[in-house]
């Protein structure tokens, strides 16, 4: 079993410090931090189980290292990759796109073959309408640092025990 990549951008705040604590949460020396703003595909190819981050920006948007990817990404079979996804958004401020960078990167990633792990329940959450939804779930971590940051370290902690079972069955 390799070491698994969590990708965010280093210069981000509030992902980045999300992106520590689940890899605290993980283990240190058990995962590797990549720029997401220095991805490449020899960093894909590198890595066999990934945790991402995927903040939405403006009214539903990827972020711009993450668009700047897509063509490449797009090219690639990921199909022996597993892919987790977090994000942020702000229920309060953009209830009608809530997250929707998780739900908009995971179709991304499942066209180009790769296994999704880490849904998460929408219980507890207030939007309108969110891409990261699907049912009763979100096909990732779903977090709003402006209007529930107290849950946050609980809900990591879970999703992290979870996607160690889900990444080595």
């Amino acid at each position: 079993m390799g070491k698994t990549a969590i990708i965010y951008s280093y210069n981000t705040q509030k992902s980045k410090k999300v992106a520590e604590k689940i890899s605290a949460a993980w283990g240190k020396n058990e995962i590797e931090a990549v720029n997401a703003e220095e991805l490449s595909t020899a960093v894909l190819e590198k890595y066999d189980t990934f945790i991402v981050s995927a903040p939405t920006w403006f009214d539903g948007e990827l972020p711009n290292y993450w668009d700047e990817f897509v063509p490449d990404l797009e090219e690639m079979d990921l199909s022996k990759k597993i892919f987790a996804i977090f994000g942020l958004g702000d229920q309060k401020g953009y209830p009608e796109n809530y997250c929707d960078a998780i739900g908009l990167l995971a179709s991304i990633l499942e066209d180009c073959g790769a296994k999704l792990v880490g849904e998460t329940s929408v219980e507890g959450y207030t939007y309108e309408s969110s891409k990261a939804q699907r049912g009763d779930v979100f096909v990732g971590l779903a977090l709003d640092q402006e209007n529930q940051a107290r849950l946050t370290n609980g809900r990591i902690a879970k999703w992290v025990e979870q996607l160690k079972t889900e990444f080595f069955k």
